[in-house]
């Protein structure tokens, strides 16, 4: 695939993997890139809401995670199609993180493959639909919400995994599915639920 910013995408991703690296960086952001940080998050959400609204919560918190769903699977058939080699295994110097312990290409290095996954970004993807769907359901969580998908897409490039239109694309995804989420809940579901189970 041909990226027309190809140039602006290699010069935000070398600054942010190779020339702005502090150590508290290398700490915090294998833990904001970490799948199961989010999935605290939800679970921490979802006792918070049974004990403040009880039980029908739960409601919510399924469709916030289908649309987490449909988002992965959706970036999943984009990168089969696209086949974008991610930078740990395409460009020299990138710094990525392997077996806990921060290492880098060197200068020489050679791709490893052909086709890889890279494009898009399903961790910008899943954050994305997860914080809009929260910031739909629950309005005192905006626009602090945001800052998650924020946080976790430019954790992918400061880990070496995704270039900043990949992380740009999961966005986008993100907010098509989330913003398609919200209106069949809206238009198709939300009224067919008993009242006693609405929030």
């Amino acid at each position: 695939m041909f990226f027309a910013t190809q140039p602006l995408d290699m010069k935000l991703f070398i600054f942010a993997n190779q020339i702005f690296r502090k150590s508290w960086l290398d700490q915090i952001m294998p833990l904001i890139s970490s799948a199961a940080l989010l999935w605290v998050i939800i679970l921490a959400a979802t006792a918070y809401g049974i004990y403040k609204k009880g039980p029908k919560i739960l409601i919510v918190m399924l469709v916030i995670i289908a649309s987490m769903g449909v988002a992965d699977f959706s970036t999943g058939l984009i990168k089969k199609t696209i086949g974008r080699v991610r930078p740990v295994n395409s460009l020299p110097l990138t710094y990525f993180r392997e077996d806990g312990q921060w290492q880098r290409r060197p200068l020489d290095f050679k791709p490893l493959k052909e086709k890889g996954n890279s494009y898009p970004s399903a961790h910008a993807a899943n954050s994305m639909a997860f914080a809009l769907m929260c910031m739909f359901f629950f309005r005192k969580l905006r626009p602090w919400m945001i800052l998650l998908p924020l946080a976790v897409g430019y954790s992918r490039l400061y880990l070496g995994k995704h270039f900043p239109t990949d992380v740009l694309a999961g966005w986008v995804v993100g907010i098509c599915v989330a913003i398609s989420v919200w209106l069949i809940w809206n238009n198709f579901i939300k009224n067919k639920i008993p009242d006693k189970l609405r929030l």
